[in-house]
């Protein structure tokens, strides 16, 4: 049986929560298509959430690894294409705030994912699911660990699907927020299942 890693955050910022960290919780142990899930809730932290990726990375004999992250704001699933080698944004949960600074030094200016996004935007799609490619992951969190995950695994030579989803905001984190788009969780829980099976 195939692994996979799929991971999520905890809030940050003024979001009271954070659908990422319910949908690893609600998949954890599960068998879907050829992988059996192994979910992690990362802290949203420069200096702390890349390195619980690497650890699960370590510990576990993986064949694919999805981080899942929130972009509110977004009205659809949106796997990232690249991260970039940019800090930059506002505080964390630490407190630090990066600006203009390099993830890893003198490291390649950007990483292409390698999962199979083009394959899950077009399932997602065909199952009533909106869904579209992002060109850009920002400079925060998100963008640091999906950066830092593919440098990992280029260093030791690792071969597998990897890279970033985001979500948009649940329906309960828009409620007191009119013009905020968002999507039900079980929908969101719905597409991840989808892109696990399609991969």
């Amino acid at each position: 049986m195939k692994k996979i890693l799929v991971t999520g955050f905890e809030p940050f910022l003024d979001h009271e929560d954070n659908p990422t960290r319910k949908i690893a919780a609600a998949i954890d142990g599960e068998v879907i298509g050829e992988y059996e899930v192994k979910a992690a809730v990362l802290p949203v932290t420069f200096s702390e959430a890349a390195g619980k990726v690497r650890e699960k990375i370590e510990e576990t004999n993986l064949d694919a690894v999805i981080m899942l992250g929130l972009a509110a704001g977004r009205n659809r699933i949106t796997p990232e294409r690249v991260a970039i080698n940019c800090n930059d944004g506002e505080v964390d949960n630490n407190g630090v705030k990066k600006q203009d600074e390099e993830i890893v030094e003198g490291g390649p200016a950007a990483y292409f994912s390698t999962l199979p996004i083009r394959t899950f935007v077009d399932a997602l799609t065909e199952a009533g699911i909106p869904a579209s490619i992002s060109n850009t992951a920002g400079t925060y969190v998100c963008n640091n660990i999906m950066y830092q995950t593919l440098h990992h695994m280029g260093e030791r030579g690792l071969n597998i699907p990897a890279g970033f989803v985001h979500v948009p905001a649940s329906h309960q984190m828009a409620l007191g927020k009119p013009s905020l788009p968002s999507m039900s969780e079980e929908e969101m829980l719905r597409a991840v299942r989808l892109m696990i099976e399609v991969m």
